[in-house]
């Protein structure tokens, strides 16, 4: 009953699918602008320090409206779509259910951006310094970069690939009716997601996860394979270019385009950005203990980039300073 209904489900006039991918790309565009201002100056390289949990968390999900909006767009007109065939029927499609439904992706992101929050804490906890980047730094972040590369071609990518690239065909399969149903779809929407870019925002962290320009670079790969036509040429293409950047960050770091070296002057412009003058003495000396790819304790301020942090204190946050 539900499928059918799904089959049946009319084209949305065109001003109104315009308007709605409109929005979706307005509300991105505006989570742009808002991450460019709270992560400006904060981009210290390779494995950049997230800060603390909460101001990840914050700066995470408008990440991930800015990144995704776009590339979701199809299925947002979809889910319209659906809503509107089943009114025209007169049965239930409640108000605000694809809202919901784009509530219910960004809370599978949310979840996916806390695994990776701890994942990088527990790294470097384990590590110590033995990845600072003066040791395997460049190293560990290349070797991030290529599984990344290796992951694109396989089946598991290929099976969440087209379940993203396939509006009709994932909400044929997923569909469930009203609100809760429509967070439902959200999450198992983004569980496919996820499953399909979990590698790329590996790379993210890897190159900088405060970079604007590697957030945006990754976003365009992420439109690009699920939005292109050339659904196997794009991921071999996007595969070839992520292994020549990891092989390049592993052996040769400093002739990679707008990739921040930790112990470069930007990484330490950024330090002092991140300082915001509210640190004491004592908070600053603890801070410059941390190691984890950053270099050792003696090279002063050369960036949060992947450190160990081992006091604490320095937490990315724009004076979210501890």
């Amino acid at each position: 009953m539900e499928s059918a209904s799904i089959r049946r489900a009319p084209p949305l006039p065109g001003l109104i699918q315009l308007g709605l991918i409109g929005l979706l790309f307005a509300l991105a565009g505006v989570a742009w602008l808002v991450t460019g201002d709270q992560m400006t100056g904060m981009d210290a390289g390779p494995g950049t320090d997230p800060g603390a949990l909460g101001f990840f968390l914050g700066v995470w999900v408008v990440m991930m409206a800015a990144m995704m909006f776009p590339s979701i767009a199809p299925m947002v007109t979809m889910h319209v779509r659906i809503q509107e065939g089943r009114r025209a029927k007169g049965q239930s499609a409640p108000i605000g259910a694809t809202t919901l439904f784009v509530a219910g992706y960004l809370i599978t992101w949310t979840a996916a951006g806390l695994v990776g929050y701890g994942l990088f804490e527990l790294g470097r906890t384990l590590t110590g310094d033995t990845f600072s980047w003066h040791s395997a730094g460049p190293e560990l972040a290349g070797g991030i970069i290529v599984p990344a590369a290796i992951y694109q071609l396989t089946p598991m990518k290929d099976v969440c690939l087209r379940h993203c690239r396939s509006p009709f065909m994932f909400l044929m399969e997923h569909w469930k009716p009203g609100r809760i149903g429509a967070v439902e779809v959200g999450l198992r929407h983004g569980a496919w997601c996820v499953g399909c870019c979990w590698a790329l925002m590996a790379g993210l962290f890897a190159l900088g996860v405060m970079s604007i320009g590697w957030m945006a670079f990754i976003a365009a790969l992420i439109a690009a394979e699920k939005l292109l036509p050339w659904r196997v040429a794009t991921s071999r293409a996007i595969a070839l270019l992520l292994l020549v950047l990891g092989l390049t960050v592993a052996i040769k770091p400093s002739s990679v385009p707008g990739l921040t070296l930790p112990d470069s002057p930007e990484a330490m412009k950024a330090m002092r950005a991140m300082e915001g003058g509210s640190m004491s003495g004592a908070s600053m000396n603890d801070s410059m203990k941390g190691g984890s790819m950053n270099g050792s304790s003696n090279d002063s301020m050369q960036g949060k980039s992947m450190n160990g942090n081992s006091g604490g204190s320095m937490r990315a946050g724009k004076g979210e300073m501890k």
